[in-house]
């Protein structure tokens, strides 16, 4: 699971590094950090798509949200049976303590 994790978040990592490095043009003499192939970048996607560039980014984000929640989904099947003791012990520490609760309410009563 732990590679798994890593090989989601990598590549999610680097292209938002890349992004936000290229946008604001912090090259640091790179050229693959520059404004110029950040605008050139998109500018090609938008050809092979036949879409405008500025509408790329978006659908990107739009895509990471969608597989990241595939990837929560299915952590969550992995780890079903630890996450239903788990709630079955917090509903079950909450009745205790409602029972105590009314329990003390009857017991203070004149």
């Amino acid at each position: 699971m732990k590679w798994f994790l890593i090989f989601w978040a990598g590549p999610i990592v680097f292209l938002s590094g890349w992004y936000w490095l290229s946008y604001y043009d912090m090259s640091f003499g790179i050229f693959m950090l520059t404004r110029q192939a950040h605008d050139l970048t998109f500018q090609v996607y938008a050809n092979i798509l036949g879409i405008p560039p500025e509408t790329i980014p978006p659908l990107v984000v739009r895509a990471v949200v969608v597989d990241s929640l595939v990837v929560f989904a299915i952590m969550a099947f992995r780890r079903r049976r630890k996450i239903i003791a788990w709630w079955q012990g917090r509903q079950a520490s909450k009745s205790r303590e409602a029972s105590l609760a009314s329990d003390e309410s009857l017991s203070r009563a004149p």
